[in-house]
């Protein structure tokens, strides 16, 4: 059953008075300090990932890649997803036998690197057929890490997808978010420290399942059309029907879900958020 209810208004110089607001208020009107610490999960749906892709807002990043053409890196897109951000292809990768191509250009790896740690927030890392082998993909983390300390993403790690260059786009996608997502999880955990809530932060993500919020802050990307997938459970809860079409109309984007058999119907290629398929 729905206990209690609240809204307060997004603050986006800091989130945490926002969040803090609507948890105060429904704690207030589920009981006070008894319901905060009766409360076993807190689960968040946020639409902050799919609005950041549709405005077109993210941190600086840049990408390395490994094995890749000057087709595949046409194909991925990344002058009209991500302009202006550094690009660069290395010679390595591997086959569709997990079997190296060529070795890993680690010196072209190292200068790109340490030319660009004071400049992005984050880098991305694809490397060809990683799915397949992702050995050089963690060389080249484990150089991200040890050379500039920033977060890195790999693409491998968001998708067994053996299109490459839609690995890629969604790593860089990815490594743009997690500033966004991080600012947002340390505001809700703040707020639930203040009013006394020991729980554990869940995250639900783009198919209605749910991840920790420590998962989440590495792969924001999977938070896409989280809203609507919220949305979709809710309405499901509520109205008790099997199949209908539910539109979830926000302030920035409005989202289409259709629910058959009980199930929301997914999308097998893969979400298409502000015209890039990830």
């Amino acid at each position: 059953a729905v206990v209690a209810t609240a809204k307060a208004l997004t603050t986006r110089g800091d989130l945490a008075v926002g969040v803090g607001e609507a948890l105060g208020r429904v704690l207030a009107a589920a009981g006070g300090a008894a319901a905060a610490r009766s409360v076993g999960m807190v689960s968040v749906s946020t639409t902050l990932a799919t609005n950041a892709l549709v405005e077109g807002q993210g941190d600086p990043v840049a990408v390395l890649l490994a094995g890749f053409d000057p087709g595949m890196i046409a194909r991925a897109g990344f002058a009209t997803a991500l302009p202006g951000a550094p690009v660069l292809a290395i010679a390595g990768g591997h086959d569709h036998a997990g079997e190296e191509r060529a070795p890993l250009d680690l010196a072209a790896a190292e200068a790109f690197l340490t030319a660009h740690a004071d400049r992005v927030a984050a880098f991305a890392v694809a490397s060809l057929y990683s799915v397949r082998n992702p050995a050089h993909e963690l060389a080249l983390a484990g150089m991200v890490q040890r050379l500039t300390g920033r977060p890195a993403t790999l693409s491998g790690e968001l998708s067994a997808d053996l299109d490459a260059p839609r690995r890629a786009l969604t790593a860089a996608l990815n490594a743009r978010l997690i500033g966004r997502i991080t600012g947002l999880i340390l505001a809700i955990r703040r707020a639930m420290a203040d009013l006394g809530i020991e729980a554990p932060l869940m995250i639900v993500k783009g198919d209605g399942t749910l991840a920790s919020a420590d998962a989440i802050l590495h792969r924001p990307i999977e938070t896409i059309l989280s809203g609507p997938a919220a949305s979709v459970v809710g309405a499901r809860r509520q109205a008790g029907l099997a199949d209908f079409v539910m539109s979830d109309i926000g302030g920035t984007t409005t989202d289409i879900a259709v629910l058959e058999g009980g199930r929301p119907r997914l999308d097998r290629a893969g979400a298409e958020v502000g015209g890039f398929r990830t």
